[in-house]
């Protein structure tokens, strides 16, 4: 079945790629509602296994995007965040980034920012450095710090076990990304779930997003859920089905 999301409309413009969240050419942001409801439905799948707070992995992380602004919009649902990529340089900027899911590397961002404000003499870097301001407040209001961590891996060549009970990613889709690693010809999708469903607990959800009219998954295999939003679709599956 189908959803269309709904969600409040907070103010998000904070979480914009590049104001407070570090950025750099060749990794796309992503759409910050969207991003909270693809999680809050998988979530809806673990709770009511009993699992909450929840551990989040991105196994084609870019830039930590996704799963920082994930990270501090529900630190009160997760209790670690992981961030993987084929791409080292990509895992150097994803670390950065994480660092933001903590009161030091808020503080830091926010020091930052003011230093560029002093030194540019621009009026935006002021307004960013209140926004990672109150992210801080956000975030300690939630919770505190939340445990992260970045690692280099081909998503279609895991062979250690990960500990995580949700799981969700921006496929690339050609544009400003491409699959990289030990990609087959064919079937990215089925080899990227098959290759998750070997290293995940058989609870755990995985959702899977890209720009594209529908996510076409492997024979046999059942949608929790399917979700499409403007150019965007998205798949939820258990990790048991999809485990080789």
């Amino acid at each position: 079945m189908a959803y269309r999301y709904a969600t409040e409309r907070t103010d998000h413009s904070a979480l914009a790629s590049g104001q407070v969240l570090r950025s750099a050419p060749g990794f796309p942001g992503f759409p910050v509602r969207l991003a909270s409801e693809l999680l809050q439905r998988a979530l809806a799948h673990t709770t009511d296994q009993g699992r909450s707070p929840v551990r989040l992995w991105d196994p084609c992380g870019g830039s930590g995007y996704l799963a920082t602004v994930l990270g501090l919009l529900h630190r009160d649902r997760l209790s670690h965040v992981r961030v993987s990529d084929v791409d080292e340089e990509a895992v150097v900027l994803a670390a950065r980034n994480l660092e933001l899911l903590t009161a030091d590397g808020l503080a830091a961002r926010e020091e930052e920012l003011r230093r560029s404000a002093r030194d540019f003499g621009r009026v935006e870097y002021v307004e960013r450095a209140e926004a990672a301001r109150e992210l801080a407040c956000g975030l300690t209001s939630q919770g505190g710090d939340l445990s992260h961590e970045t690692f280099t891996a081909d998503v279609f060549g895991l062979t250690d076990p990960v500990d995580a009970d949700v799981v969700v990613t921006d496929i690339p889709y050609g544009e400003m990304t491409t699959w990289g690693g030990r990609a087959p010809d064919t079937d990215l999708v089925g080899a990227m779930l098959r290759s998750l469903g070997g290293v995940l607990p058989r609870h755990a959800v995985v959702v899977i997003t890209a720009k594209t009219r529908r996510i076409g998954l492997p024979e046999g295999v059942h949608a929790l859920e399917r979700v499409k939003v403007g150019t965007r679709s998205g798949a939820l599956v258990r990790a048991r089905d999809v485990a080789p």
